[in-house]
């Protein structure tokens, strides 16, 4: 399976100076981890979370789960060491936090060489979000993961449960990523304890389009798996949508009518991406 065809419905952030965190990733109903060498890990303990990520990496195994690994930002001193420390790991991709522009992405791909990793993006800044169109077309680009903390930082917004003062920007990343036909997912959502408040702002973020949400605690997956996923009602909504339009083709319609509303070639294409995607989570939890 193609990264592009995962699912990523759940996206869980694991600092990689937590050994014990890092084996129980491995079997924990989760879509993707991100293991993070950049604002989860202290300055002092950076060289330690680098070896044991390598160490991790090596020992446990992740299934089909989607691995990203976060580095420090090149304005930090510990990107080159980062980027040392990564190569030849087993990973997917490798996120870049604070993405500005196309050029950032630019140095990251000639920084990784021949190495056989991603790169992702992380949307959190006011000049990501007014260049997120170029960046979504750069080198490696498969996907961006909005921080919006310190976008809201940056912003200088208020947290309101409608998201009203975020949703310009995250609408413009989700375009961008849509145009590049990369990955999109959501921001996280701070109270881990909150369980309402998680599960709107889920739903906020899959109404809008996006793939998945990033979370910072095993206790919020459930939510982010069951939202992110089709319905039953869809599926089989989509299933008859197909069975209609191509009964309707055999006839020589190019439409067809399905419980008084027209299906056309663009509901089908809709149709079959949630069957994949269904059948695509149904490979995860075999896991």
């Amino acid at each position: 399976m193609r990264q592009s065809e995962k699912p990523f419905r759940s996206v869980l952030y694991i600092p990689a100076a937590n050994a014990r965190a890092m084996e129980k990733a491995a079997s924990m109903p989760v879509d993707a981890i991100i293991f993070d060498l950049e604002d989860a890990v202290a300055p002092e303990s950076k060289i330690e979370a680098r070896i044991l990520l390598a160490q991790a990496l090596e020992r446990h195994d992740y299934g089909a789960r989607s691995l990203l690994l976060r580095i420090n930002g090149f304005d930090t001193e510990f990107a080159a060491d980062d980027l040392t420390a990564i190569a030849g790991l087993k990973a997917d991709a490798v996120l870049l936090p604070k993405v500005g522009s196309a050029a950032d992405v630019a140095r990251l791909d000639k920084a990784l060489g021949d190495a056989k990793l991603a790169i992702w993006a992380m949307i959190e800044t006011p000049m990501g979000i007014l260049n997120a169109a170029e960046i979504a077309h750069a080198p490696r680009m498969s996907g961006f993961v909005m921080g919006t903390n310190d976008l809201a930082k940056e912003l200088n917004s208020r947290n309101r449960p409608d998201r009203m003062p975020m949703q310009s920007s995250l609408q413009i990343a989700l375009l961008a990523a849509r145009a590049a036909g990369i990955v999109a997912i959501d921001g996280v959502y701070n109270a881990f304890k909150d369980e309402e408040g998680l599960r709107r702002e889920c739903n906020d973020g899959r109404d809008m389009g996006f793939d998945g949400k990033s979370l910072i605690h095993p206790a919020q997956l459930a939510a982010a798996n069951e939202i992110f996923a089709p319905t039953e009602d869809e599926i089989a909504l989509a299933r008859r949508q197909i069975e209609a339009f191509r009964a309707a083709k055999a006839e020589g319609r190019g439409v067809a009518v399905l419980d008084g509303k027209i299906v056309e070639n663009l509901h089908v294409a809709t149709a079959e991406a949630t069957l994949a995607k269904a059948d695509a989570i149904a490979g995860m939890e075999t896991i």
